[in-house]
């Protein structure tokens, strides 16, 4: 099952010079939203979030190993069997990337996958693995914008987000075009970065993030400045008890969240009944 491509966007990039302060002089302006350290107007925000992920498309998932120390693997699995995939589910994987979530869902008995992705480069190289590995049935790969999503309304059993959220511009929209194409009783699962509940554990992380990941993004990615946006991105992302707050706004049911290694990340759990 294919959908119809979403809506287009500019091209755009991090140059690496924002203000390290970031916003206006006089704080955020209205209608600004977070992009890393500095705030944007929110129409801009799609565009330079795409920027980002052009430049590290073909590197990504080295990067992603390099950064978590192959831990973003056990994550991903640990998505896929709390979701349970079963023969006949379908499944929609926002900001899909490179189709980590997506082959592990078809590996595992899950029926269809759709992977979308706001990036086109992202998508292209997802669906290379897919072909390279012999996956050729039961995947479709639409570009789309997380906030807008191109697919009726409940199209789908079972939605997931891995490491996408905090790069949409409103959330709660994100949130509400998730719940809006799922069946009644289906699954929402998002697996994010989050706030670290362990002590002494928060102040490593903190220091690994600041010292390690941009040298590794200007080293192996070769683009520091689409790294440091990924660290403020975390940073800035809600908390556990203030993502859930926000699912429940959007409408889900039975909202809970599992911590994985001392919170560094979250998988948050909802469906729509």
């Amino acid at each position: 099952m294919a959908y119809p491509p979403g809506r287009g966007y500019g091209a755009g990039m991090m140059t690496g010079n924002e203000n390290p302060a970031g916003g206006d002089a006089a704080g955020p302006r209205e209608g600004a939203v977070p992009f890393g350290h500095r705030n944007v107007d929110a129409s801009e925000k799609p565009r330079l979030v795409r920027g980002v992920f052009e430049s590290v498309a073909g590197r990504y998932d080295l990067m992603n190993d390099l950064m978590s120390l192959g831990l973003h693997r056990l994550w991903k699995s640990t998505l896929v069997e709390m979701l349970n995939p079963r023969p006949g589910m379908h499944l929609l994987d926002v900001a899909g990337g490179t189709g980590d979530i997506a082959a592990r869902f078809l590996d595992a008995g899950g029926g269809h996958v759709t992977l979308c992705d706001l990036t086109e480069p992202m998508v292209r190289h997802g669906r290379a693995r897919m072909v390279d590995s012999g996956r050729l049935d039961g995947v479709d790969w639409v570009v789309g914008n997380a906030e807008a999503l191109p697919l009726p309304e409940s199209a789908v059993d079972a939605c997931t987000i891995g490491f996408g959220l905090r790069n949409v511009t409103r959330i709660s929209a994100a949130l509400g075009e998730m719940r809006r194409v799922l069946r009644p009783g289906g699954r929402f699962l998002c697996l994010e970065f989050s706030h670290v509940v362990l002590p002494l554990l928060d102040r490593l992380y903190d220091r690994y993030s600041d010292a390690v990941l941009p040298r590794l993004g200007a080293w192996v990615g070769g683009d520091r400045a689409a790294y440091v946006y990924l660290v403020e991105s975390i940073r800035r992302f809600p908390n556990q008890q203030a993502l859930e707050a926000l699912m429940r706004d959007a409408g889900f049911a039975r909202v809970t969240h599992r911590n994985l290694a001392g919170g560094i990340v979250a998988i948050h759990s909802g469906w729509r009944t």
